[in-house]
């Protein structure tokens, strides 16, 4: 039998598809445990590369005949070998193409809507670690919001549109994952935006983002509107595009809102994050679309593998839009924070341009799944 490699851009198509799927994870116990590959209709076995050495025969029983098999490792080497020794035995086998950290770095792009007089609207979902970017493109030019540090799959997007980038945001300070803002910014000569209270210690120039800043897109009537909306951040800020879609980035999610304590503030955001979501959000129209900047799970994700709602629909099936007193609210959001992002302080410190780690180190600092939401 063969054993095939099986690319980001494929295992993507099974997740979104949702077809079946057996993972065999050869990482060890508690890589596995905290970050997985993840698929609504996908199985797993994880037994360490280190317990497979002197060969596969023990785990064969576990292992169906009737589905796809793909061996997942950190990097691909050690799926390789392991894939070679299940071929061995006649099993028609894929290893993942660079492994978990391949994994974590690639983008999809999903379309999610056409604008008013022209434009279209994309969103990027990285599938491997739940963050989601933009890409507004109107009449030659494009806007990114909350870009991925993985800037050339947006530069190579928008050569094939044929679109300048003239202006780069993020919504807010990130804490679990590396912003490309800056180095797109620099790549493409467009300005830089990022909310001011978010931006005290920044070592860098940008342009202050401020509570109903208007910034045309395209000679198109494209306007993107800037809403304060602190909670995740003292300076979290929302967009609305188009009267048609709000970016939210990580104060609002699909299926959860977000956390307010990676600066150690959760007692003096948690106030500012329900008034966010229960008065600021709520004098918006329910028609529009919610485009967060994460998704915790594939099952918040949409036929098309896009995550986006309606606001309305939101405020009825989202369970941290529907605690009525302030009291419980507090309790719920401070009571129900998931463990730290892995070295979410460093990533800040990244992100206000203090430390320039290497590539390497930025891929290592990043590895595991985001960590933004009050679960």
């Amino acid at each position: 039998m063969s054993v095939k490699e099986m690319s980001s851009q494929e295992l993507t198509k099974r997740v979104v598809g949702n077809k079946e799927l057996f993972v065999l994870d050869v990482r060890n116990a508690d890589a596995f445990k905290d970050w997985k590959v993840e698929g609504k209709h996908f199985e797993y076995l994880n037994v360490p590369y280190f317990d497979l050495l002197e060969g596969v025969e023990d785990i064969l029983k576990f292992i169906p005949g009737d589905k796809e098999i793909l061996v997942v490792c950190a990097k691909e080497g050690s799926s390789i070998m392991v894939a070679d020794m299940l071929s061995e035995e006649g099993l028609d086998v894929f290893y993942l193409q660079g492994g978990m950290k391949a994994w974590s770095e690639y983008l999809e792009p999903v379309k999610v809507g056409d604008l008013n007089n022209g434009g279209e609207l994309y969103q990027f979902v990285r599938m491997g670690k739940g963050c989601l970017s933009y890409m507004l493109i109107s009449e030659g030019e494009a806007a990114i919001f909350d870009s991925a540090r993985m800037t050339e799959q947006y530069l190579k997007y928008a050569e094939e549109a044929g679109v300048v980038i003239k202006n780069v945001f993020d919504t807010h300070l990130h804490a679990d994952h590396i912003s490309g803002g800056r180095s797109l910014a620099a790549q493409t000569g467009a300005t830089y935006w990022l909310p001011p209270l978010d931006a005290e210690e920044v070592t860098f120039d940008f342009s202050p983002l401020k509570d109903k800043t208007l910034i045309k897109v395209g000679n198109s009537e494209v306007n993107i509107a800037a809403l304060y909306s602190p909670g995740h951040t003292i300076g979290s800020t929302s967009f609305l595009i188009d009267d048609a879609y709000l970016l939210t980035g990580d104060i609002l999610f699909i299926d959860s809102i977000g956390r307010p304590d990676l600066a150690g503030k959760a007692q003096d955001w948690v106030g500012d994050l329900r008034e966010s979501l229960y008065s600021r959000y709520k004098e918006l129209s329910g028609e529009l679309i919610v485009l967060p900047a994460h998704f915790m799970s594939v099952s918040e994700l949409n036929e098309d593998g896009s995550a986006a709602e309606k606001l309305a629909v939101l405020f009825e099936l989202n369970h941290g839009l529907k605690v009525a007193e302030e009291a419980e609210f507090r309790k719920l959001v401070t009571e129900n924070l998931p463990p730290q992002p892995h070295a979410y302080e460093e990533i800040r410190q990244v992100n206000m341009g203090k430390i320039q780690p290497h590539q390497e180190e930025e891929r290592e600092m990043e590895i595991g799944p985001n960590r933004c939401a009050v679960r």
